[in-house]
């Protein structure tokens, strides 16, 4: 039997004419991998195309992508490309198993004032600098959705690593989310930057405030979920795609069932739970100490460690 002819273009593949490949191109779906990472329904949405044909042509961008089974041995290569964005304390790098890392979600919760946007601005700057003093030599997309960024801040972490400030700010692309949809649109539609850019890092600080404000009570739980599962999924694609690293900072709350020890629990439940690679919970010490405790890893033990978060930046 003649084996079949790999689809070339958009066009190639079934139930998908000239028209269709036009609208898809127009929503952003203008590669194989784009299409062989959707879902059916998405594919429906964008192009309004029936899911059975979606499906098909799903199928057969990944056949032309050889999306299937591969060795171990081949994973563990590929994975030897892994950058890691240092944090600037020691302790903390050593925590996570020598910083952010690459093709990943680090998720840090905490009450406010914990030191996460700290971390955040510390990683947009750190990520600047030469491979050898812990950085990518990359730029930063940054999605503010609590109005809490301050160029100022970079600024001065900038100039107590001695580096150019003016250079550094203009780096970092920087996005106010106004809502959940927003901030939905706003990392669909980063994939021609983070291309463009060299960018080689996704900061959202937070990742829940607005979902959370946007779907309330118990009735818009499931959707609001849905949402955010969804979201955190296109977040770890550009990870994966791009070999960058995503560093998302999420809101507490307190959970009134537990009687006994900390009953501060972190929005987002086992969605976001599942979907960070490293899950950090930080909380305020004394002064300029923050406890950092390492919630959830594939790799590193549960463990804690102090760092400080002073003027200079982030520091042991």
């Amino acid at each position: 039997m003649a084996k079949e002819k790999k689809a070339k273009d958009l066009e190639d593949l079934p139930g998908i004419g000239p028209t269709t490949a036009e609208k898809l191109k127009n929503a952003g779906y203008d590669s194989f991998e784009k299409i062989a990472t959707s879902s059916p329904h998405e594919l429906e949405e964008v192009a309004g195309i029936a899911v059975e044909t979606a499906k098909k042509a799903i199928a057969a961008a990944r056949d032309s992508l050889e999306m299937g089974y591969e060795s171990a041995d081949v994973i563990l290569e590929r994975r030897k490309n892994i950058g890691r964005v240092t944090t600037g304390s020691s302790e903390l790098d050593a925590l996570i198993g020598g910083g952010v890392e690459t093709q990943a979600i680090t998720e840090a919760f905490g009450k406010f004032s914990s030191g996460k946007t700290q971390l955040g601005f510390q990683l947009a700057v750190n990520v600047q600098k030469p491979v050898s003093e812990g950085g990518l030599e990359g730029n930063v997309i940054f999605i503010d959705t609590e109005s809490t960024f301050r160029p100022e801040r970079i600024k001065q972490l900038a100039e107590s690593l001695k580096m150019d400030p003016d250079k550094v700010l203009k780096n970092i692309q920087v996005a106010k989310a106004v809502n959940s949809d927003h901030q939905m649109i706003l990392v669909d539609k980063m994939d021609e930057m983070v291309k463009a850019g060299n960018v080689r890092l996704i900061v959202v600080d937070s990742l829940t405030a607005h979902f959370r404000a946007d779907y309330v009570g118990r009735g818009a739980l499931g959707e609001r979920q849905q949402k955010l599962n969804k979201h955190i999924h296109a977040l770890q694609k550009l990870a994966d795609t791009y070999n960058l690293a995503v560093y998302v900072t999420n809101q507490v709350m307190d959970n009134p069932g537990i009687l006994f020890g900390d009953p501060t629990t972190p929005i987002g439940g086992h969605v976001l739970a599942h979907a960070a690679t490293y899950r950090l919970y930080f909380r305020k010490g004394k002064e300029e100490k923050r406890i950092a405790r390492l919630v959830d890893s594939p790799s590193m033990p549960e463990g804690e460690c102090v760092f400080r978060v002073t003027s200079d930046g982030v520091k042991d």
